[in-house]
């Protein structure tokens, strides 16, 4: 006789002291049989790693605050009023780019990044905490590996995912291709568009460059904000400074597709930008996705940036 399976639920009880988060309860719920781990803020959603998809683990849904959806639901979930149908492979949040020649972006021949283990899924002080090993096969064959980390909960004026992944050259060489069609991407809720029948949003980034002209432009960080409904809400996406590259070029676009590419110089204009990796070594890239209450100015995300910046980089890798 089968066993129910009963997933597993760690959650920690944030206090209310000055000077740190938001009370609240985070909750990680790691649902195997969906495979997806889920991450609640005082019960409800926030967050889901979808690490089952097809082509590459995803995450999605992802509420911001006022429980306001900050993703396009398509193509997880079709016929949402208002989404634009236009490449499917934008899924949410994911990270992923061409390497030796395969498109893992597009995953049109068989590429996938495919999830080998879910290392760790609990909370623990202020936040919820993934840990994902991941292999990159173009059918069966492996062409890299990587270890992500994921780590979110509530922030002084909103919510925050810290995606950090090492990719290991695990079975060779590998060459980061460069290509605009990568890397850490998010597809923003259609009002944050810049253009459209919909589009309500704007955009900056750390140099005071705004909306389209942020396209292809090196900064530190870019933040995306407009009113969905009767709230400003916005998504700020950090570069971290130990980063390759930093500060990064950005392939961020008018229609809500924004991505945080170190790779893709020639399309932007700036030269070269492919990057190998030696067979036995790794590189690590991490990010900060800040959804915030209010517009650009009211968040202060200079502060915030700051400030992440600054102690990001003390949290351990996981080993």
């Amino acid at each position: 006789m089968s066993i129910p399976f009963k997933p597993v639920v760690v959650s920690v009880v944030l206090l209310c002291l000055p000077g740190l988060v938001p009370a609240g309860e985070v909750s990680v719920i790691h649902l195997q049989s969906e495979k997806k781990v889920e991450v609640r803020l005082d019960g409800k959603v926030f967050n889901e790693y979808r690490y089952g998809n097809k082509t590459k683990p995803i995450i999605y849904p992802i509420i911001g605050p006022y429980e306001i959806p900050m993703t396009r639901n398509f193509p997880m979930k079709k016929g949402v009023a208002n989404e634009a149908v236009d490449h499917p492979h934008h899924q949410s949040m994911h990270f992923n780019h061409p390497i030796n020649g395969h498109d893992f972006w597009h995953g049109r021949k068989g590429e996938r990044i495919r999830n080998d283990e879910i290392v760790k899924a609990e909370a623990a002080k202020n936040e919820a905490l993934i840990v994902s090993r991941n292999s990159w096969v173009v059918g069966e064959k492996v062409i890299c590996t990587d270890t992500t980390e994921i780590r979110s909960g509530p922030t002084e004026g909103g919510r925050y995912i810290d995606y950090k992944v090492t990719v290991h050259a695990s079975h060779g060489d590998i060459r980061f291709e460069d290509t605009k069609e990568g890397t850490m991407s998010i597809r923003t809720h259609p009002a944050l568009r810049l253009e459209g029948a919909v589009a309500k949003g704007s955009a900056i980034n750390s140099e005071g460059i705004k909306d389209k002209a942020v396209w292809g432009q090196i900064a530190k960080w870019v933040d995306y904000w407009g009113p969905i409904g009767d709230k400003t809400v916005g998504i700020a996406i950090f570069d971290h400074p130990d980063n390759p590259r930093h500060p990064t070029t950005w392939m961020a676009r008018d229609y809500g597709m924004v991505n945080v590419n170190p790779f893709g110089r020639k399309a932007f204009k700036r030269g070269k930008g492919a990057m190998k990796v030696e067979n036995g070594k790794s590189v690590t890239f991490a990010y900060r996705f800040f959804f915030h209450e209010g517009s650009n100015a009211e968040a202060d995300i200079p502060k915030h940036y700051r400030e992440w910046s600054q102690t990001y980089v003390q949290k351990p890798v996981f080993k």
